[in-house]
C-alpha cells in the first residue's frame, strides 16, 4: 500500500475538487499579468523578476491542466479557461483580503479599508465635497481609506473586478439600471462650459442651440481624459449631424491656450469643456457674456442637451457597515446641491 506521504504527493483525481498545489501567489501573479497585459509590465508592478513570473505562470497552467494565455505578436490574450480563472481569482483574492482584514480587526491589530477611486477630471466642487465627507465618515466609523487617482470607465470595471471598492464617476444610466453588484447615488448634475467666437450670432443672445454648435468645429477632449461623457456627448451631437466629430485640443496646458487656438482657426470654432457647471433647478436667463482676450465668449446651451450625472458608485458586495459609510457620505454631498435655489440673472 502507498504511504500517506506518497498519496499526498499524487495529483488530485479529476472532479475531486481544487487542483493540488495552487497557491494564492499564483492567483495574484495571474491577475497582475492580466491587468498589465505583458510579462514585463506585470513583473515591474509586483516587483519580481520577469523569469520568475513566467515560471510561476507556467506552473499555474500545469496545475490547472490547460493553457491560460495565448502569446501573440500584438500581446497576451486570455484563453476561455483563462477568463474563467481570472474572474475566480479576483473573487478569491478579494474574499481573502476582506476576511484577513476582519481577522485583524477582531484581534485589535487592524481596521476595515475602503479603496476609493478619485478621477482627476472631476469638477472640484464635487470632488472636494465628496473627499471631505468621505474622510469624515471613515474617521467616525474607524475605517481606513485608500485613494486611487485614475479614471473610471462607463462600466465601472475597476469596482466590478474588485480592484477598487468605490469611486466617483459619471453615470450613463439611472442608478437602479446599473448591473449587479453595483450601487450608486447621484451627487449632482453638471453641464459643460461653451465658448464661441464673439462674432457668432449666438454670442449676442448669450445662448447657442445644439444645431448651431454641431455646425461649428468643436474642440473637446482628449477622449481618454473623460471617455464616458465624451462618448455620450458625441452620440447626442451625431443625432443632429451624423458626421460630427470633436477636435482634440492641440494644447492641453490650459483653457486659455485652447481658446486662443480656437480663435485663430480656419473655420468658426467652439470650445466645449467637460462637465463643469452645476445644473440648477431652473434654467436661468443668460446674460450675453463679454469676450475674453482671444475674442471668445462664453454662452449657454439652449435647453441643456449636454449634461452629466456625477455619482458615488460602490460594490454591493461590501460589508453592510462600509456601504453605510459610503451612503452617508454621498447623501451629505447630494443634499446641499439639491437644496440650492435657482439663480436668476437680471
Amino acid at each position: 500500500m502507498a504511504s500517506q506521504a506518497e498519496l499526498a504527493e499524487r495529483p488530485a483525481a479529476a472532479g475531486t475538487g481544487a487542483p493540488q498545489g495552487i497557491e494564492l501567489r499564483h492567483l495574484r501573479y495571474f491577475v497582475a499579468l492580466a491587468d498589465a497585459g505583458s510579462f514585463t509590465h506585470a513583473a515591474e508592478r509586483i516587483f519580481i523578476a520577469q523569469p520568475t513570473l513566467s515560471q510561476q505562470i507556467r506552473r499555474l497552467e500545469e496545475i490547472v491542466g490547460t493553457p491560460l494565455l495565448e502569446r501573440r505578436r500584438e500581446g497576451l490574450r486570455l484563453t476561455a479557461a483563462g477568463s474563467v480563472l481570472l474572474d475566480a481569482s479576483r473573487n478569491v483574492l478579494s474574499l481573502v483580503d476582506r476576511e484577513v482584514s476582519r481577522t485583524r480587526q477582531a484581534g485589535g491589530v487592524g481596521r476595515a479599508r475602503l479603496r476609493v477611486v478619485m478621477p482627476p477630471s472631476l469638477p472640484e466642487s464635487v470632488a472636494v465635497a465628496a473627499a471631505a465627507e468621505l474622510r469624515s465618515a471613515v474617521a467616525t466609523a474607524e475605517v481606513d481609506v485608500v485613494w486611487l487617482e485614475t479614471t473610471l470607465d462607463a462600466e465601472f470595471s475597476l469596482i466590478v473586478t474588485r480592484r477598487a471598492d468605490a469611486g466617483l464617476g459619471w453615470l450613463t444610466v439611472a442608478p437602479d439600471a446599473l448591473p449587479a453588484p453595483l450601487d450608486a447615488m447621484v451627487l449632482g448634475e453638471f453641464a459643460p462650459e461653451v465658448w464661441i467666437p464673439s462674432s457668432h450670432i449666438a454670442a449676442r443672445r448669450g445662448a447657442i442651440s445644439l444645431e448651431e454648435l454641431a455646425d461649428l468645429d468643436v474642440i473637446h477632449g482628449p477622449r481618454r481624459a473623460q471617455p464616458v461623457t465624451y462618448d455620450a456627448w458625441t452620440k447626442v451631437l451625431r443625432e443632429v449631424d451624423p458626421r460630427f466629430q470633436f477636435t482634440d485640443p492641440p494644447f492641453r496646458r490650459s483653457l486659455q491656450m485652447t481658446l486662443s487656438c480656437a480663435a485663430t482657426g480656419d473655420r468658426p470654432t467652439a470650445v466645449l469643456t467637460g462637465p463643469a457647471t452645476p445644473v440648477r433647478a431652473a434654467t436661468p436667463f443668460q446674460r450675453p457674456g463679454s469676450a475674453d482676450n482671444s475674442g471668445m465668449v462664453r454662452v449657454s446651451l439652449t435647453s441643456r442637451p449636454l449634461t452629466a450625472s456625477a455619482a458615488l458608485v460602490w460594490s454591493g458586495d461590501l460589508p453592510r457597515a462600509l456601504q453605510q459609510v459610503l451612503f452617508e457620505a454621498a447623501d451629505a454631498v447630494a443634499a446641499p446641491a439639491s437644496a440650492q435655489p435657482a439663480e436668476l440673472a437680471c
